[in-house]
């Protein structure tokens, strides 16, 4: 596991970041997608700005739940007992579903993710994607850097690969994806923090 072919990042990437390449196979990409088309997207919106990427979520939101989820779709059930195995946990686990979608030109901004979640599964289908790493510092400290903070690691996730976020790849540090220039999905799985695990980070 390492960093973008020809790229000037350090050869590893944070300390609890796992990744497969190929972890479905066409077919299972291709229903997966096919079923994503019938998936009612919603704009995302956060501190006031709204993203460019499209949303769809299952089990829990971000938000503090007054808004009810829909329960996640029977099918995902398959890839996320897969990732379930990997990440050596049940299933049950995964409180929340996350479906991106990423139009061309569409990026994620850096960001850490919820702090009521712990470990992240992502997959990725239709397109490759960089995805891109710096240390995360609190908003108190940020003003005293002065310079503008740069990725420290990066890696490419092909199209059908997955990744796990454990350990410090989750807690301290953020990560952000460039604009892609073909569609993607992203599903993300995440559990909620407290939820035990016999992975490795």
């Amino acid at each position: 596991m390492g960093p973008v072919s020809g790229s000037l990042f350090e050869a590893t990437l944070p300390a609890g970041f796992h990744y497969r390449d190929t972890f479905i196979d066409t077919d299972e990409e291709t229903q997966l997608a096919s079923e994503i088309a019938n998936v009612r997207f919603s704009v995302f919106e956060m501190r006031g700005v709204v993203a460019r990427r499209r949303v769809a979520f299952f089990g829990r939101s971000y938000d503090s739940g007054a808004v009810p989820s829909p329960a996640i779709p029977p099918f995902l059930f398959s890839l996320r007992d897969k990732l379930a195995a990997w990440a050596e946990l049940d299933p049950e686990r995964f409180a929340m579903a996350l479906i991106n979608e990423y139009q061309p030109g569409a990026p994620i901004g850096w960001h850490r993710d919820a702090p009521q979640y712990d470990i992240v599964a992502g997959i990725s289908l239709l397109s490759d994607c960089r995805m891109k790493f710096r240390p995360y510092v609190p908003p108190a400290g940020r003003s005293a850097m002065g310079s503008r903070r740069t990725a420290t690691h990066e890696i490419q996730l092909t199209r059908r690969s997955a990744y796990l976020m454990t350990g410090d790849s989750r807690s301290s540090y953020e990560h952000h994806i460039p604009a892609v220039s073909t569609l993607r999905y992203s599903i993300t799985f995440r559990t909620l923090r407290g939820a035990r695990t016999g992975f490795k980070t």
